[in-house]
């Protein structure tokens, strides 16, 4: 579905598709017959999560724009998935090494090719809806990067409920705001909390974080050194491998040195004041982890699964 914006050509999107939705995996083995990662299944309708996260990343970017990380096990399930869709470039992680590296591996592609882009994230493994609302308000984040450009912008949702394991966003004072839309500074982070915790979160207005996030290359790279600068050099090692026979070789070499990083906690509950959110409003974003949620917000839209209902909680 168009939105009301066009596509920036100064915006590259990064697809996160290399996880392996373990939490998922018994009722998934059930319903098809083998462990099909979550972001490759259709859980409703046609479209698998990982289909609908590339259609509404080149609503904002232009194909060829586009990076997707997947796993080296998971090449004969992502390929095909790409259909009709230009793929733009494809990369095959060596291992999981956890969501910094799976960030700043294509991070570094990207910086070859055009060191000045804006660079949308994206996790393919959520379940948005509907989708046009929540495509706008990312073409609002690429705006205000291009107003805030030593900023990360964060797509935030208002909590329904006291969840204990989302990442949880506490906005601080407003930044800017326009017709529809209201950019706020950032106050901390909260990973994971007590049931305590989270009904504080809840009724003190913080957001769940969707993980979706707009920032410039130059300024995630500079974030990188300051927050996790045990893993870039291995990065700047690659970068300069890019396009030559060394290159695969390399992209190995530093997946055999690469530490475990974790994007939230390592980087972002680090700079706080690094980062803004903007509220999506209109949408129902939820993290399909567990069977149990795929069936709520299913029910929550009036739409059936493609998935026999008595398989979760079998």
């Amino acid at each position: 579905m168009e939105t009301a914006f066009s596509r920036n050509g100064q915006v590259w999107s990064i697809i996160l598709a290399g996880g392996e939705g373990t939490r998922l995996t018994p009722m998934v083995k059930k319903w098809l017959g083998q462990a099909l990662p979550k972001q490759y299944c259709a859980f409703v309708g046609t479209r698998s999560m990982f289909q609908h996260t590339l259609d509404r990343a080149q609503q904002v970017s232009f194909p060829d724009h586009t990076v997707t990380v997947i796993a080296r096990s998971h090449g004969e399930y992502a390929l095909p998935q790409f259909g009709h869709r230009a793929s733009g470039i494809v990369l095959i992680q060596p291992e999981n090494r956890d969501t910094a590296a799976g960030i700043f591996l294509p991070l570094t592609y990207i910086r070859t090719r055009s060191p000045h882009a804006i660079v949308s994230i994206y996790p393919s493994d959520h379940f948005i809806y509907p989708e046009a609302p929540f495509v706008d308000a990312v073409h609002q984040a690429t705006w205000t990067v291009q107003r805030f450009p030593d900023r990360l912008v964060l797509l935030g949702v208002a909590p329904d409920h006291t969840e204990l394991q989302y990442g949880w966003i506490q906005p601080a004072e407003e930044l800017e705001h326009g017709a529809g839309y209201s950019v706020r500074a950032v106050e901390s982070f909260l990973e994971k909390p007590t049931r305590t915790e989270a009904l504080a979160a809840q009724n003190s207005g913080a957001l769940w974080n969707t993980f979706v996030m707009v920032v410039k290359a130059s300024t995630l790279w500079e974030l990188g050194w300051r927050c996790v600068p045990e893993i870039m050099p291995l990065f700047d090692k690659l970068s300069r491998a890019i396009g030559t026979s060394q290159e695969g070789h390399i992209l190995d070499m530093i997946y055999q040195q690469m530490p475990k990083r974790n994007f939230s906690f390592d980087l972002l509950q680090k700079i706080p004041n690094r980062i803004a959110v903007i509220e999506v409003k209109g949408v129902l974003w939820s993290d399909w982890g567990h069977p149990e949620r795929v069936i709520s917000t299913l029910r929550q839209i009036g739409k059936v699964p493609r998935f026999p209902e008595h398989l979760v909680g079998a």
